[in-house]
């Protein structure tokens, strides 16, 4: 059981992480230390006068986003999603096959979400259940088409997330963000999440084999 819980979380972590390896000049680039801030937001600070908050910021459009929870149907969908968020980021870009994502979305205490605006299925977000009694919620990954990025659907997952782990019980909602990555700093921290610490990840917190 241990090795598969590790295996989940390298896989979360290789997907969403800044981790590229440079094969222009065919040298590999070594990890030395990646420093990733730790951030978290009690449900019961998600009150409804802060959601209403949240909702003024968000463009009228968006907001009625349809949310589903998504089946393995939907992980060519999901996919797809991903490869064209990243293409557009200022991060090294990774594309992902749906096998992959398949290992993380059969795990028990794993869910996605899918947001549908106008027809089109736009934005994801992974949720992962940790502690030793499920009594947190990770926002593992989002990923947003380039047509409806900065227009507030990540907000909407984000809103979509809180509900969703509001009736699971959940006492909290955690994630983690790059140092380095202001963008996403900036967006979390927009949706009250507090620092609670750092933790720094190596080459090997990446590796996908199971031993």
């Amino acid at each position: 059981m241990k090795n598969r819980l590790d295996l989940k979380k390298a896989t979360l972590r290789k997907l969403f992480s800044h981790l590229e390896r440079e094969k222009d000049l065919g040298v590999e680039r070594e990890l030395q230390g990646m420093i990733y801030i730790q951030m978290r937001l009690p449900i019961e600070k998600i009150t409804k006068e802060f959601e209403n908050i949240i909702k003024k910021k968000i463009e009228a459009n968006i907001y009625h986003a349809k949310i589903r929870e998504a089946t393995e149907k939907d992980l060519e969908i999901v996919t797809e999603i991903y490869n064209k968020a990243w293409l557009t980021s200022r991060t090294p870009f990774r594309p992902i096959e749906k096998e992959t994502l398949k290992t993380i979305f059969h795990h028990q205490d794993t869910i996605f979400l899918i947001a549908r605006v106008y027809g089109m299925d736009a934005g994801f977000v992974i949720l992962d259940l940790e502690g030793d009694n499920k009594e947190y919620g990770v926002i593992a990954g989002l990923g947003i088409t380039p047509r409806y990025q900065r227009k507030g659907l990540g907000t909407v997952l984000g809103l979509a997330a809180w509900s969703y782990l509001k009736e699971k019980g959940i006492k909290e909602l955690r994630c983690e963000v790059y140092k380095d990555n202001q963008a996403s700093y900036q967006f979390i921290k927009g949706l009250q999440f507090e620092e609670f610490g750092e933790k720094t990840y190596r080459k090997e917190d990446f590796e996908l084999e199971e031993n």
